[in-house]
């Protein structure tokens, strides 16, 4: 839309005067260049204004490379708006807000600190402290507009949260947003003894520890959990057990979940294990890795604050350099988390394959109805939550790609993908967490043995002719297996009609229950 279109529809629609339509088309163009899905929101809250009274809807802020408007209402400044205009790379905010409440968690603690080691007043370690709560209070989550795909050192987001503190924390004080002279200073106050280039991977792993211990691994033990349940329930449940999905011999129903039990206490015991590294906190290093522009003891006891305030132990990590310039423990996390999904992917092909069916499949499990299954077929039932389970271990497993790969790109002293990692760690960590939750309240808990289709299948298997091996070899145990499959007769037909061994011999030596 041309500019001059613009004001010719504000004249029309607002009634306004075209010295005020002029004025109001500078403010709807602003927008419509800044947001396009903003633009109509604008114009038509200009409709509902008198002619004469127009009131602006941004205000000015400036930063070391001059003046930015930005919106009235929002507490962020020049370097978020800038930020916003020039990454316009996917959704809106799709910065994860687990990563602002990171932010809130470090910055709270570095006012702390600061005012502790004596280079920060009481005054605004408060003002600090209460607007980053209110962060934490998901009070201004609207704030946050920014992009993961912005620097890859996250320098724009740490200034948006360093914004939006100050800002807050200055009108908290009494201020107005339009004051020349604030109670806080984004650079000066908020960001003391800090940088981007730490503060970010510190944001980061208290977003990460946080998601995994009380999303991801709290999921997978509740699945875990109830695959147990179902182990023991059913140790007794023989049935026929198959390789290369072929028949092969029995094993329990029992003995089979055991195996996807087992499974998801070693990728769980693998997640835990990454939680040292992922507890090392970069905050202390600054710029480089060694820590200019800090108190002594600085590093030390910010990250006794924020494990302080956040209840998870967090340490200063030892080495800063390491810190700043790599992020193994992302790919070390997200290598864990990818394992979870290689046995997630495995468990639930298997039940979706065992319940297959109901008449025409393997048939061997009942898993829950949960909704209707076609738009077509009538009476269709799906196992929906088999492959909503399936499809999210398919993301998992390409976001570690993803991971893998920024954690490659650290030159010198900073990895500079770090948002990006960031972003798919939660990402992944966050839908393994729920996605269990889903697979084990909405299919795992009802899923039971269909007894006449596993004996079905047993009997019918001419695999128990491997119980024979030991008594009549294994090339005549053979010749019945195969002699039975030809003919399409019993394993107890041919090896009588062969004369291998008699009714009483076969009846004692293929017995499933003495197979498993």
């Amino acid at each position: 839309m041309k500019e001059s279109e613009l004001i010719a529809k504000i004249t029309r629609g607002a009634n306004l005067s075209k010295a005020n339509a002029k004025k109001a088309a500078e403010i709807a163009w602003y927008y419509y260049m800044d947001e396009a899905t903003k633009r109509e929101k604008v114009i038509v809250r200009k409709k509902r204004m008198k002619p004469g009274r127009l009131k602006s809807s941004f205000r000015v802020e400036r930063d070391t490379m001059g003046e930015v408007k930005v919106p009235a209402d929002k507490y962020w400044g020049a370097q978020t708006e800038r930020s916003r205009n020039n990454f316009k790379i996917g959704p809106p905010a799709s910065m994860p807000l687990e990563i602002v409440y990171g932010f809130a968690y470090l910055k709270k603690a570095a006012a702390h600190t600061n005012c502790e080691l004596g280079v920060l007043s009481e005054e605004k370690r408060d003002l600090i402290s209460k607007a980053c709560d209110e962060i934490l209070e998901a009070e201004l989550d609207d704030q946050f507009p920014l992009v993961v795909w912005q620097t890859g050192s996250g320098t724009q987001s740490n200034m948006n949260c360093n914004e939006v503190i100050a800002n807050r924390g200055h009108v908290i004080n009494g201020g107005t947003l339009t004051d020349e002279e604030k109670a806080l200073h984004p650079n000066d106050d908020v960001n003391k003894s800090q940088s981007s280039n730490d503060t970010f991977p510190t944001g980061m792993h208290i977003a990460a520890y946080k998601m995994v211990v009380e999303n991801t691994l709290p999921g997978v033990k509740k699945l875990r959990d109830t695959l147990q349940e179902k182990s023991d329930a059913y140790m007794g449940v023989v049935k026929i057990g198959r390789t290369h999905l072929m028949d092969a011999t029995p094993l329990t129903v029992g003995q089979e979940f055991s195996g996807y039990v087992s499974q998801l206490n070693h990728g769980v015991k693998a997640l835990e294990n990454t939680l040292d590294h992922l507890s090392e906190l970069a905050l202390g290093g600054t710029a480089v890795g060694t820590g200019i522009n800090t108190p002594r003891g600085y590093a030390e006891l910010v990250a006794k604050k924020i494990a302080e305030f956040t209840g998870l132990p967090f340490i200063s990590a030892e080495n800063k350099f390491e810190a700043l310039a790599s992020h193994d423990a992302f790919v070390e996390t997200h290598g864990a988390l990818k394992q979870l999904a290689v046995s997630l992917m495995k468990i639930a092909n298997d039940i979706r394959l065992l319940a297959s069916g109901p008449r025409c499949g393997v048939g061997e499990l009942v898993i829950p109805a949960n909704e209707p299954g076609s738009s077509i077929m009538p009476g269709k039932v799906n196992p929906t939550q088999c492959e909503a389970l399936t499809m999210v271990c398919a993301q998992v497993v390409g976001n570690d790609m993803a991971v893998a790969t920024g954690g490659m790109n650290g030159h010198f002293e900073l990895n500079v993908f770090k948002p990006m990692m960031a972003a798919n760690l939660l990402t992944s960590a966050r839908l393994l967490g729920d996605a269990c939750v889903s697979f084990n309240d909405n299919c795992a808990v009802g899923i039971e043995p269909n007894h006449a289709q596993i004996k079905k299948n047993l009997e019918n298997s001419l695999m128990l002719v491997t119980a024979l091996n030991t008594h009549i070899g294994y090339e005549k145990a053979a010749e019945i297996a195969k002699s039975a499959h030809k003919n399409g007769t019993t394993l107890r037909e041919e090896a009588l009609r062969l004369g291998y061994l008699t009714e009483q011999q076969f009846n004692e030596w293929v017995d499933p229950s003495k197979m498993i």
